[in-house]
């Protein structure tokens, strides 16, 4: 028998609800850290779990964890589009658009629907990520003692000094290590050599897409793979009302944000295709931080088409197309 658990995925919390072979529920709140997984394990057992499919809404980054947590228990995950729950709420239970949605309707939704398994990351790929996050923490680091370094006291100068040598030692062995990581996995080195061929992606910002792209598909459509990022753009709406310019939902991971936006300033100002678009944009009346913002959009929506098709970049197809 195969139980049913709906999670409600916040920052700080797993608010749970497991379907019992009994159709009766069972619902608890675990912390969303590694201690909290260990919990909702036990808890699983406690209750006879032995096959399960656990339910959660792709929103934000703060479901990853726990999802990898129970794809690597062996049991099926699921990830689904938060608008699919939320039309299957209105539907079955005459729910509101306003309504709050729960891990009880997640978990209604999952055994009504049966969505298709989410597919964990590779360890390569999770190495990968790893070494990104750590290169971005030392950066920041770096730039935080250089500051600090402008001005300082001459008594305190010099072991600033000391510091940001063990952080640029620091960051060229992690640096290292990625490169390393990617050379050793033969599907991470092709999909990095097929990046490359991106005008306007360089060393720095591959290793990032790779990150959180590389590997095994992990999204049918550009469309996801760009909301994951949290560069969809978003209208402001109030009641019935929209307000507003579209902003990027930043709704996402913000370290591919933060690694695109600089490829994305190259593109529009020292590639013909990134130039081409950026004129278009304008021309449409469209301001600077927008095209800016677009541009990454496009990027993304780019690099998505050239690992899912294995071609490398073409500029007859991919600079004809609007991101």
């Amino acid at each position: 028998m195969t139980y049913i658990l709906g999670i409600d995925v916040a920052k700080a919390t797993l608010a749970c609800a497991l379907r019992l072979p009994s159709a009766k529920y069972k619902n608890k709140t675990f912390d969303n850290t590694p201690q909290g997984f260990i919990k909702l394990n036990s808890w699983l057992t406690e209750h006879g779990v032995d096959t399960l499919h656990g339910c959660m809404e792709a929103t934000g980054i703060y479901w990853e964890a726990v999802a990898e947590f129970l794809a690597d228990a062996g049991h099926t995950v699921s990830v689904v589009n938060p608008a699919q729950i939320k039309a299957f709420g209105q539907a079955q239970w005459g729910r509101t658009k306003t309504d709050k949605v729960d891990a009880r309707l997640i978990a209604e939704f999952c055994l009504a629907q049966r969505p298709e398994p989410w597919h964990a990351p590779s360890a390569s790929v999770r190495d990968l990520r790893a070494l990104v996050a750590r290169r971005e923490a030392l950066i920041g680091m770096r730039t935080q003692e250089s500051n600090r370094l402008e001005v300082a006291r001459e008594r305190v100068r010099e072991n600033i000094q000391q510091h940001l040598g063990h952080l640029d030692q620091a960051i060229a062995e992690v640096e290292a290590a990625i490169r390393q990581r990617v050379d050793d996995d033969p599907s991470l080195k092709q999909q990095h050599a097929l990046l490359e061929s991106i005008p306007g992606l360089g060393r720095v910002t591959i290793p990032v897409i790779l990150a959180f792209y590389g590997g095994t598909p992990r999204f049918k459509t550009s469309k996801q793979a760009v909301a994951f990022a949290g560069l969809d753009p978003r209208q402001h709406e109030s009641g019935s009302s929209v307000r507003g310019k579209p902003r990027l939902s930043k709704v996402g991971h913000s370290a591919l944000r933060k690694a695109l936006y600089m490829p994305a300033m190259v593109a529009t100002t020292r590639t013909a295709w990134g130039q081409a678009f950026k004129t278009r944009l304008a021309a449409a009346g469209k301001p600077p931080m927008l095209i800016l913002g677009a541009m990454m959009r496009k990027l993304l929506h780019v690099a998505y088409g050239v690992l899912k098709s294995a071609q490398p970049f073409n500029p007859a197809l991919h600079g004809a197309c609007v991101g």
